[in-house]
């Protein structure tokens, strides 16, 4: 099957990209300077877009809040000197012929207190829960919620002007925005709980907010996910029918782009349908839809049993996401791990050198190759 499909160009509003072809947020812990992003982080993104990939998304990046962080080593998006690193980043993707958007990320209940360099801030969250049913994080007060919106708008105004392409909120796997999402940790008696419709509110809110802060223009990628690394079963949505109803208040609100994350992104969501997460997505919004989910590989992230790093995985077929690419299920394809072994995936891929490609080996999360 031809592989034209993943090289045909795409365009939304001010964004132009050369192919389909999304680099996948990655956190990669290389920024222990002040979470600093420094030159070994700016090689890493342009090698990216030297190798082909048309959009890179980038390590999740903590907004300025406290408890916006929880693991050692991740870049911050605030501050002279932080930001001045991503511009760095941002001219030299774009010197090698890349678009390039920032992922803000708030960890919210994943936090613990002492995590440094806040010391004993705590777990932001909304009841308190990391895990269902387990209280042992701060709630969030009204003022909380409002100062955490602020930061995330805050962020997506500092990434325009930057010279970021785009910004993507990360709104996926457990983390804040998630938590407010998912039943099980969002147990809130206010106009933030209850109802999906609800729990959606400070979804909303942080997604109007950055739109208000970057304009029409500025395109507004929110990825999310039915899984939750606290429960992989996890689902917000059992149907089509309430899929369509948590997508719209979402979509309303300015979201351009959505980045629907899969463990497997060949699996069907629903029962009686091909349609992957980002099929339905595209079918029921109308809006571009990023598929993402082991593409390129031959076994999904989770770790091993006992294991705390990205499962071990060997190049696999590119022909299932193929026939759903030419079935215009989504319109955009993000590839993880198998760009961190190949930083020239793309180019490679495009030449039909599969047989070049590297597998992904966890001795590849050790350096910023």
């Amino acid at each position: 099957m031809s592989n034209n499909s993943l090289f045909q160009s795409f365009s939304l509003g001010n964004l132009s990209l050369k192919n389909r072809i999304v680099m996948a947020p990655m956190t990669r812990n290389f920024s222990p300077n002040n979470n600093i992003p420094g030159d070994n982080v700016v090689d890493y993104y342009r090698r990216r877009a030297q190798g082909g990939v048309g959009l890179i998304i980038t390590e999740g990046t903590c907004v300025d809040h406290i408890g916006a962080c929880c693991y050692p080593g991740v870049p911050y998006f605030y501050g002279e000197e932080r930001l001045a690193g991503w511009k760095k980043v941002v001219d030299a993707v774009h010197e090698a012929g890349g678009k390039i958007a920032p992922q803000l990320w708030h960890v919210g209940a994943m936090r613990k207190a002492g995590t440094p360099p806040e010391g004993d801030a705590p777990g932001y969250s909304p009841s308190g829960m990391n895990m269902p049913g387990k209280v042992n994080r701060h709630i969030m007060t009204q003022e909380d919620i409002d100062d955490v919106v602020q930061a995330f708008a805050q962020g997506a105004a500092d990434a325009q002007r930057l010279g970021f392409d785009a910004v993507e909120l990360h709104g996926a796997h457990g983390y804040l925005i998630d938590q407010f999402f998912w039943e099980g940790t969002n147990q809130r008696e206010d106009g933030y709980g209850g109802s999906l419709q609800n729990r959606s509110r400070f979804a909303v809110e942080v997604i109007k907010a950055t739109r208000a802060a970057v304009g029409p223009d500025f395109p507004i990628i929110l990825r999310w996910s039915q899984w939750k690394q606290q429960d992989y079963t996890a689902r917000l949505a059992e149907s089509p029918e309430q899929l369509e109803a948590f997508l719209k208040p979402l979509s309303d609100a300015g979201v351009d782009i959505f980045h629907c994350s899969q463990r497997r992104f060949w699996e069907p969501e629903f029962s009686g349908s091909d349609l992957n997460l980002a099929g339905w997505v595209r079918k029921l919004t109308g809006k571009p839809a990023i598929t993402v989910g082991s593409v390129g590989l031959n076994a999904d992230f989770i770790p091993e049993p006992g294991q705390r790093t990205f499962r071990e995985a060997e190049p696999a077929s590119l022909e299932e996401l193929l026939r759903r690419m030419e079935a215009n299920q989504f319109d955009l394809v993000a590839v993880g791990r198998a760009l961190i072994a190949n930083p020239g995936w793309v180019d490679m891929v495009e030449a039909e050198r599969l047989d070049e490609l590297k597998a992904f080996r966890k001795e590849h999360l050790g350096e910023l190759i």
